[in-house]
């Protein structure tokens, strides 16, 4: 019986640690959310403004951009960052510029050119890209339809 009640009053110590050490652990987490934030310190510091980005060989892959901003108080005013240009883009329209194209339209016998037109998919880094792009190609080999071979009826003699 003894041995019950020591057992009874070691079970409820061990409670009462549970809970205090419960309360102390929330009273310490509602303290950290009641301390104020410190003030942000305001900067005078512009956004950056990247350059295209320039592949480091050829004309697509791996490259590097220039950024700059501007502010008295700025820590860095200047700086490089590594980019890259995937290589089945068109460059025409800014190697940053992805554009999702049309099918091909029908082809101008006047100027034996067709054209598409293509709407912004992507702009990489910020670019400044074109909402809308038409780009035009030589028709190809003109096919001028077949004359129908004549047909001569023999009559049978």
């Amino acid at each position: 019986m003894q041995q019950q009640q020591q057992q009874r009053r070691m079970f409820t110590a061990t409670l009462l640690a549970l809970v205090f050490l419960l309360a102390a652990v929330s009273t310490t987490e509602a303290g950290k959310k009641e301390k104020p934030e410190k003030k942000a310190k305001k900067s005078d510091c512009g956004e950056w403004q990247w350059s295209v980005c320039v592949p480091t060989s050829g004309d697509c892959g791996l490259g590097t951009r220039e950024g700059t901003r501007t502010g008295a108080e700025c820590k860095q005013t200047t700086k490089t960052q590594k980019c890259k240009i995937p290589c089945n883009w068109k460059k025409q329209f800014g190697a940053e510029c992805k554009y999702q194209f049309q099918a091909w339209g029908e082809c101008d016998l006047n100027t034996a050119l067709k054209t598409r037109t293509g709407n912004l998919k992507r702009a990489l880094h910020n670019a400044d890209c074109q909402k809308t792009v038409t780009i035009s190609k030589p028709c190809g080999k003109l096919t001028k339809p077949k004359p129908q071979g004549e047909f001569h009826l023999l009559k049978a003699a």
